[in-house]
């Protein structure tokens, strides 16, 4: 028997990767026009949509350029969107160009049952992800202050292993007493995450743990080194019901990427 009462629709895409000017292509692929493919089919799958979260690396080239692309396409939209830095992004740029019409880089975001909590896991020109004791005080703060709201945690690093070397060299440095702080808190039901360019599904203890797949290019999963394949971008889809539970799916484009420039060449180079 499915949950009582109508859902909230939450869709989470991820890992845009602007680039400075239109029509410029990374590892052989345009990516805003990806990122259009995906937010299109996005919202032609789902009639009702309540929220739309860009879970970081909304810019790989974070100047005016890319994030003023990024808000026209998404003024063209009824739906609110939040966003989040990632470690490519200028935050305080964002803030200035993305606090805008119908996106915010707003850190919560209140509905009738639930609450979505947004967190900051950049460290300023690392690749790697940490939780200053300012986001872990908001978080806590969050939760102490709306106790009967079930929580949604959104970051961009993620919070557990993966399972490829190379990209669990970024995990979050105090993804530890991240977990520990949500787990004496039971209405926090699930984390969603960017950066690792795939689908990921975890479970400890009452927590949800997922990421979505980039709208651009994806990581080869389970890879020691680094790697990418032709898999399909996407998006997540998460419906939040009344009674605290949820349920998720990934849709991905149907195409293959053949144009991607399997190398990577161009991304560890730009990469920080």
């Amino acid at each position: 028997m499915p949950p009582a009462g109508s859902p909230l629709t939450v869709l989470q895409l991820t890992d845009t990767h602007f680039l400075a000017e239109a029509g410029q292509k990374m590892l052989g692929i345009d990516t805003e026009y990806y990122f259009v493919q995906v937010l299109g089919q996005a919202l032609a799958d789902n009639q009702q949509v309540d929220l739309i979260i860009l879970s970081g690396d909304l810019a790989q080239d974070p100047c005016p350029g890319s994030y003023q692309r990024l808000q026209q396409h998404l003024a063209k939209i009824s739906v609110p969107v939040l966003c989040l830095p990632g470690n490519h992004d200028d935050f305080e740029l964002m803030q200035t160009l993305l606090n805008v019409n119908n996106s915010s880089c707003a850190k919560q975001h209140l509905f009738e049952h639930w609450q979505i909590i947004c967190l900051n896991s950049q460290i300023p020109d690392e690749p790697g992800g940490y939780l200053a004791a300012s986001e872990l005080t908001l978080l806590k703060q969050a939760l102490e202050d709306y106790p009967q709201h079930h929580a949604l945690i959104a970051m961009h690093h993620h919070c557990v292993p993966t399972n490829s070397m190379w990209m669990d060299t970024m995990l979050i440095g105090n993804s530890v007493d991240f977990l520990t702080i949500l787990q004496n808190y039971h209405q926090a039901k699930v984390i969603i995450t960017g950066h690792i360019h795939q689908e990921l599904t975890q479970q400890i203890q009452h927590l949800q743990i997922l990421s979505a797949p980039s709208t651009c290019f994806q990581f080869t999963p389970n890879s020691r080194n680094f790697s990418i394949d032709k898999t399909a971008p996407g998006y997540r889809k998460l419906l939040l019901y009344p009674d605290g539970s949820l349920i998720s799916s990934v849709s991905r484009l149907p195409i293959t990427l053949n144009e991607l420039n399997l190398d990577g060449r161009g991304y560890l180079i730009d990469n920080h």
